[in-house]
């Protein structure tokens, strides 16, 4: 794939800062109908106590997609319409389960499709582990890609827990990007959905004013997964799988703990470590601060991961990655004395 030119700080800058701009202003403008006709009330799987207007991402999504096509279409780089077809039809179905819940099959069944639709965007020839048969790579590659927008949605449970992971991530591929560790066009979507939950936190702090709804965990999710498989076309496997580490974590054992326990493991439930923090003593801004200071660190072994391009950096990176996450999941897990 051909790019103009490599984005500069400033263009990032730009960037980060429009996005922001437009999706904050979206909000203001969208929170009344989201109050009349979206209005998530609370139930078992809540952290919140209150009815709380939801699909605040649709602004957050809709700055992205729109900074991002604006910043292609002046630097004269195309934005794939398979890319842009898949966003929109996964987000037009977390909107519609927002409003009226949508039966967990053809939920799915849309979500591959989108997922599908991403993979066409990958070149015929690109390949991340020549000797494994290309229809297996991508396979596994769409049950992964389905793994990973679900988590994001399971892991939006919290006010600000979204913002405090996917920031960090999307700053860390924006910083790779403008070091040449990654193509212009995810680095430039990792830019602008950066900026996009920048202007959506001032909402989303607690006690939030609005949440992002399906509408906007599960696009987000298909965004992020795109530039981590983008990164890890560029051989930077350790990274790839570093930056989404605790999501990862947090995420699959709370899974493979409730089959293990005999649970039904498809019913709503808040048994993740973040929401068993709170649930152990640890206020809301604690556990959000912590798991943003997690993702800053594991941001830097990944970004070191690259930079200092060594067997034994990689190692080390993914040892203590995994270590930082293992102690930030244990914390959560124990009760909090006072």
């Amino acid at each position: 794939m051909l790019e103009p030119h490599v984005p500069s700080a400033f263009d990032l800058f730009i960037a980060v800062v429009a996005a922001s701009l437009v999706s904050a202003g979206l909000i203001v403008v969208l929170r009344p109908l989201l109050q009349r006709y979206a209005l998530a009330r609370p139930n078992a799987r809540s952290s919140h106590k209150l009815p709380t207007p939801q699909g605040a991402g649709i602004a957050v999504i809709g700055a992205t997609l729109l900074v991002t096509v604006i910043w292609q279409a002046v630097s004269g780089l195309a934005f794939p319409l398979t890319l842009t077809g898949a966003v929109l039809l996964i987000a037009i179905v977390g909107l519609v389960d927002d409003i009226r819940p949508i039966p967990v099959l053809p939920r799915l069944l849309f979500q591959i499709i989108a997922i599908g639709l991403v993979l066409l965007t990958l070149p015929s020839d690109l390949r991340m582990i020549p000797s494994v048969p290309i229809a297996l790579e991508r396979g596994a590659i769409l049950l992964a890609g389905l793994w990973f927008v679900n988590l994001v949605n399971f892991m939006d449970g919290l006010d600000l827990m979204t913002v405090a992971e996917i920031v960090p991530v999307t700053a860390a591929l924006s910083l790779l990007g403008w070091l040449e560790a990654l193509p212009v066009l995810p680095t430039i979507v990792a830019a602008t959905l950066c900026g996009a939950l920048l202007g959506f936190s001032p909402f989303n702090r607690p006690v939030a004013k609005v949440f992002l709804g399906d509408v906007g965990s599960l696009p987000i999710g298909l965004l992020v997964g795109w530039c981590l498989l983008a990164l890890a076309y560029q051989h930077h496997l350790i990274a790839a799988l570093l930056l989404p580490l605790y999501y990862l974590a947090d995420a699959t054992l709370t899974l493979l703990r409730r089959i293990a326990s005999g649970e039904p493991f498809w019913a709503a439930h808040r048994t993740h470590y973040y929401q068993l923090a709170t649930d152990n003593g640890l206020a809301v801004t604690d556990v959000v601060g912590r798991v943003f200071m997690l993702n800053c660190v594991l941001a830097a072994l990944a970004i070191a991961s690259i930079q200092l391009t060594s067997p034994v950096v990689n190692g080390f990176a993914l040892v203590a990655g995994t270590a930082a996450v293992a102690f930030v999941l244990v914390r959560f897990s124990t009760k909090q004395s006072h």
